[in-house]
């Protein structure tokens, strides 16, 4: 079902046709959105969503940085929280963001105020909302680890507070998300010295930027680790590895040299490119070891016509 600014209700946020969703991934694919609409705060999302034909298919999306858009854009309405969503405040040691709130900022106001344990964050390229819908985590931690509940809302456009059990935790899967719109979380961490917590974060930080092409146009971490009894331990890019994925090229889209399970769009790449790498890598895994990867960057959209 295609949007139409028309066909949608009255807002105070702004709406967009034709949205380039290109402009807002980190692999610079994609096509556009029939609507784009950025809300002014979380009364404008409740009255959009409540007035919204129920059949009209929306989107929420973050800052795009695990997500491939396909070729043939997105049908219905894309929606994206911005700066009124941004907010992040201390409490003591609680700490409450909103859904757009960038996830190293979130580490860096916790080590501000000495909150120890958000620390992963610094690791994790994408927004709050994000970290929720996928339980996201880096380097020994993960959102589940730190959360105390989270605000959605629902295709009604109800209020909902979701408790941490709530969420419905797993690894990089969140089982509350399917059709919510998270705009705020609270995480609760320990008392630390600041500087402690920042030298932690810098460490994290360097490793990444050792260990990843952070520089490039990439999608952060393409597949979840899959489990250590059925992999023989093995990780994702060393599954990647034992296969020859390293280096592979589709069109302009190549595995990562640096670290392989990220991808790479050197410049011209189509999101085709990109799915058709990726996927010839889980089929070259999955014929050779047995080992059935699981995406962890998500899809969406229409392929090109």
């Amino acid at each position: 079902m295609r949007a139409r600014v028309d066909d949608l209700p009255s807002v105070r946020g702004k709406y967009v046709e034709g949205a380039d969703l290109s402009a807002l991934t980190w692999f610079r694919v994609g096509g556009p959105a029939d609507v784009l609409f950025a809300p002014a705060d979380e009364e404008d999302l409740a009255a959009f969503l409540k007035e919204t034909p129920r059949d009209m298919p929306l989107l929420p999306v973050g800052v795009g940085s695990n997500l491939l858009v396909r070729d043939g854009g997105v049908r219905g309405v894309v929606i994206r929280l911005g700066s009124p969503f941004r907010k992040i405040e201390t409490d003591g040691l609680t700490l409450t963001a909103g859904a757009a709130a960038i996830d190293a900022q979130v580490a860096k106001a916790a080590a501000a105020a000495g909150i120890a344990g958000l620390e992963f964050f610094r690791g994790v390229p994408g927004t709050v909302g994000g970290a929720l819908a996928m339980n996201a985590g880096a380097y020994g931690g993960e959102t589940a680890d730190a959360l105390v509940e989270a605000v959605a809302y629902d295709r009604d456009g109800t209020r909902r507070v979701l408790s941490n059990r709530e969420m419905g935790f797993s690894y990089r899967h969140c089982a509350a998300a399917d059709g919510l719109i998270f705009t705020q979380a609270r995480f609760q961490g320990r008392a630390d010295d600041p500087q402690a917590i920042l030298a932690r974060m810098d460490a994290i930080s360097e490793k990444r930027e050792a260990t990843q092409p952070i520089r490039e146009r990439t999608g952060g971490s393409t597949f979840a680790n899959p489990d250590p009894a059925l992999s023989g331990g093995l990780k994702s890019w060393q599954l990647i590895d034992r296969v020859g994925g390293r280096g592979r090229v589709v069109g302009d889209a190549k595995v990562s040299e640096q670290h392989c399970n990220f991808m790479i769009n050197r410049g011209g790449a189509s999101a085709a490119d990109l799915e058709t790498l990726i996927e010839s890598l889980r089929a070259d895994v999955k014929r050779e070891t047995g080992v059935d990867l699981r995406w962890e960057i998500r899809r969406v959209g229409e392929a090109q016509p």
